[in-house]
């Protein structure tokens, strides 16, 4: 392939690649719920995406937004996981992230399947 092809922009209108794209929000999605594997719950030691903590994550051009639960509706550590959450978030996708508590109730079925083997719930 020539040097002048190679440098061609691709204008037959594939827009995946380019921000909001599919595959652009595919691999945002990607990052963003590694990055909150490592948000650890201190009570549990699992983190909030094999708790099932994480219940909505839209991703636009501009921002994130995230919706979670707690465990409990009086979790003593909500504050802090939901920073946390919104501060891992925003690193690895490199865009403004909000935060927002759902109304859900948490349930063990919830999380993953067999993380809770360890604690006699699945």
């Amino acid at each position: 392939m020539s040097d002048e092809m190679q440098n061609t922009p691709n204008t037959s209108g594939d827009s995946e690649n380019a921000p909001g794209g599919a595959s652009w929000r595919e691999e945002m999605e990607a990052r963003v719920y590694k990055g909150l594997r490592q948000v650890i719950d201190p009570e549990i030691g699992l983190n909030v995406v094999e708790l099932g903590l994480v219940r909505e994550l839209d991703i636009h051009e501009d921002r994130v937004h995230l919706v979670m639960i707690m465990t409990t509706p009086f979790c003593p550590y909500a504050p802090q996981l939901l920073e946390a959450s919104r501060g891992m978030a925003q690193q690895a996708s490199g865009l403004p992230t909000t935060i927002e508590v759902g109304m859900e109730m948490w349930d063990p079925s919830m999380a993953e399947d067999g993380v809770l083997s360890d604690w006699g719930l699945f």
